[in-house]
């Protein structure tokens, strides 16, 4: 049994609250390291440092009161991680293994070393490299931001030699380092959710299969639409991918499946991950509860998939105020659970929430999930 006590987290949004209450749940005292008063985790967590994530002496702080940190994004100060990590303080996913995720290129860089499949890349260092390299792969290839990018930001699809100098004014102007990947004419996208314990236990989730709009997660559907080969392949890579960057908590590996059922790693996140919501109600142990679970040293719990399930986030429509339009009807979908963020401020695209649906094919979740969706909306104060 851990004698683990007290827990802290950097960053109050959707996924430390989630985080939260499984935490609470074990009885442990939790703090909370965000800028925002307000933030989704204030309501539930036991303390609120109200700081900037690069505030050495606010991260400090927390350190002080806590036995162990861990954290909700990758863009944080991890100088600071190290050497506190280095002073005795316990800290995952370790600080290693975030400084080389959050820098995509040092990240495809490690993966490729270690012998994971990604998908061809380059750094870009002035503008003259785009046109040498899409000579190479030819067109269209993804511009991307080294750091700092999430949901579709910080990604420049260049589908033409004409469209380099916008893209590349448009993410910096060489301002931010910068790197290009060969387009992967994928079928599906996937993703696999790997947790490992202290004591290197390790747990795979099941594949999920993800589909986005505007480059922002839009359904995440369990069990992937891919055949068993190509299961067991992807969650083999996730395997690896665990060893390779020595993970303890949560990660996600996200994947590229071609129509011959390639696979090719896209990202990777050293964290809970939107795309497995899911598990809260169709797994035997949500990605929140094994994260818990692994930070705290505490044994993992079995993910077997209880059921077929759908998620469907759940975006902001305006700017302003938020406001919360069809929740009574749509809680009346018996195969649905909505989820709010309690996020006060709404804005266009925003995740505010989500829905869960289950059932006893993906089809019937799917169901479920677009008929909760389509009566609630996220809205403002007018």
């Amino acid at each position: 049994m851990s004698e683990l006590k007290r827990i802290g987290i950097i960053g109050g949004g959707q996924l430390g609250k989630m985080m939260i209450l499984d935490a609470k749940r074990y009885g442990f005292y939790v703090v909370t390291l965000d800028p925002t008063k307000d933030c989704p985790s204030h309501a539930i967590t036991d303390e609120h440092i109200i700081a900037d994530f690069d505030d050495v002496d606010a991260i400090r702080m927390l350190a002080s009161k806590v036995d162990v940190i861990t954290y909700e994004f990758e863009h944080i100060h991890v100088a600071i991680l190290k050497e506190l990590e280095k002073e005795g303080h316990a800290i995952y996913p370790t600080p290693e293994s975030l400084a080389i995720i959050q820098n995509k290129f040092s990240q495809k860089k490690y993966l490729l070393d270690g012998g994971v499949p990604v998908p061809d890349f380059y750094e870009i260092k002035e503008i003259e490299d785009i046109y040498r390299i899409g000579e190479m792969f030819g067109y269209p290839m993804m511009l991307k931001t080294c750091t700092g990018g999430y949901d579709g930001k910080g990604n420049f699809l260049i589908k033409e030699a004409k469209e380099a100098s916008d893209a590349y004014k448009q993410l910096g102007d060489g301002k931010h380092p910068l790197m290009v990947e060969r387009f992967v004419d994928f079928d599906k996208e996937i993703s696999v959710l790997a947790c490992r314990g202290i004591e290197g236990d390790l747990v795979i989730y099941p594949v999920g299969e993800n589909k986005h709009v505007n480059s922002i997660l839009d359904e995440t559907a369990v069990p992937a639409n891919i055949s068993d080969n190509c299961t067991k392949r992807a969650m083999a890579m996730a395997t690896e991918v665990m060893n390779i960057f020595h993970g303890v908590g949560m990660f996600c590996v996200e994947l590229f499946v071609t129509k011959d059922e390639k696979l090719y790693v896209n990202e990777v996140a050293p964290r809970p991950h939107n795309s497995g919501h899911y598990t809260i109600e169709a797994c035997l142990t949500s990605q929140f509860e094994n994260h818990i679970r692994a930070i705290a040293g505490l044994p993992l719990g079995d993910v077997t998939l209880r059921t077929p399930a759908v998620m469907k986030n759940l975006l902001g429509e305006a700017t302003g105020t938020c406001k919360i339009v069809g929740l009574t009807h749509a809680c009346q979908i018996s195969k649905a659970k909505v989820h709010l963020y309690g996020k006060k401020e709404v804005k266009p695209f925003r995740k505010m929430g989500h829905i869960t649906a289950i059932g006893s094919s993906v089809e019937e979740a799917r169901e479920a999930a677009e008929s909760a969706f389509t009566i609630i909306r996220i809205l403002n104060e007018e």
